[in-house]
């Protein structure tokens, strides 16, 4: 025992050193009865544990994110948290590799089973970051779905390594200690509606359950934060997204919609912040992250939650100039610069 608890810390020190803000640890025994994305032996035959960490995203940037004054800062802190949290995970399973644990990295985001129905448009991890989070105490599940700890919200980046090592689960947090009041402002502030407003999804892992809204169809997801489109159905409000085009009620419409919409996205000019993102499951591979606004919105406080949301809702409709910078401008200026444009360019961003 005093091995196993002497490893134990060592695997959390070692990723809190290394700039994690959290760290927890799932067994094949408190996972027992999750979804198949809780399965550790998919990754690893041998596995019986797993370490799951969280990095922080920059607050300092969020805000002027979400009014439209600057993409890049997130998009820049959101790619490089990313590539460290893989970062930090590979180093952890080559430390386990050598003192003769199997052990298997599991990259921070943008990674999917193959062998699913849908292949990689299932968009089904290899292991779900997030129910190993909860289920060792990182933090609680927001009604969104995301992962929200104080003081960070849900502006966090998640990864873990699948180990053959036997290590000391640690214990999920009191539900009654999350600071989630199902306020609804991440459902008001997605204008794609992942949401439902009236299911939930349950999820029990060892014997405990979690629940949170029930998530549509990821698509939904993928067409508007990716940026394929933006504009609210208030059409008074957007994402940093300039493109206008249908935002389906319906999931079967999407994938028709998604692939609608993937010749303009792709010869849509793109932000070139230096640090740019890729994507396997983009046209073009670029990534213009344009949303997030369920994750960026969530806030301990609720004071904040609020100004955030104001933030998103009040800072107008976004739209690109011919040199490929994007603005944030009035509804009705966004439809005259949309007015001004020749038939071929506007149809990069709207249907006729």
């Amino acid at each position: 025992m005093d091995k196993i608890k002497r490893l134990s810390n060592t695997v959390k020190d070692l990723v809190m050193g290394g700039g994690a803000i959290a760290a927890g640890i799932a067994t094949t025994q408190t996972l027992k009865g999750g979804p198949p994305s809780t399965e550790l032996t998919y990754v690893l035959p041998n596995a019986r544990s797993a370490v799951v960490f969280a990095l922080p995203l920059d607050q300092d940037v969020i805000e002027s994110f979400l009014k439209k004054e600057d993409m890049a800062g997130v998009n820049i802190n959101n790619h490089r948290v990313n590539t460290m949290a893989s970062g930090i995970a590979l180093e952890l399973a080559e430390y386990l590799n050598m003192k003769g644990y199997d052990a298997v990295p599991i990259i921070a985001n943008a990674v999917y089973r193959k062998d699913v129905p849908g292949g990689l448009y299932s968009e089904l991890p290899p292991i779900s970051h997030r129910y190993l989070a909860v289920r060792s105490g990182i933090g609680h599940l927001g009604l969104s779905g995301n992962v929200i700890m104080e003081p960070y919200g849900a502006a966090i980046i998640l990864s873990s390594v699948v180990t053959a090592a036997e290590l000391m689960p640690t214990d999920p947090l009191p539900h009654e200690d999350s600071y989630c009041d199902e306020c609804r402002l991440c459902m008001a502030a997605c204008a794609s509606g992942l949401m439902s407003t009236d299911e939930k999804t349950t999820v029990t892992m060892g014997g405990i359950d979690f629940s949170y809204a029930r998530r549509r169809l990821y698509s939904r997801c993928d067409y508007v934060c990716g940026g394929f489109a933006g504009l609210h159905s208030s059409k008074e409000w957007s994402t940093w997204s300039p493109a206008r085009f249908p935002i389906p009620e319906n999931d079967d419409d999407f994938l028709p919609a998604l692939l609608e919409a993937a010749p303009a996205y792709k010869n849509r000019p793109k932000q070139d912040f230096g640090c740019n993102i890729y994507h396997p499951l983009v046209p073009g591979n670029r990534l213009d992250f344009t949303c997030g606004h369920c994750q960026f919105l969530c806030h301990p406080d609720k004071k904040v939650r609020k100004r955030r949301y104001e933030m998103i809702t009040r800072s107008g409709v976004v739209v690109q100039d011919a040199d490929g910078r994007l603005k944030a401008v009035s509804p009705m200026e966004a439809v005259e610069h949309l007015a001004t444009m020749a038939p071929e360019r506007r149809a990069l961003y709207e249907k006729e």
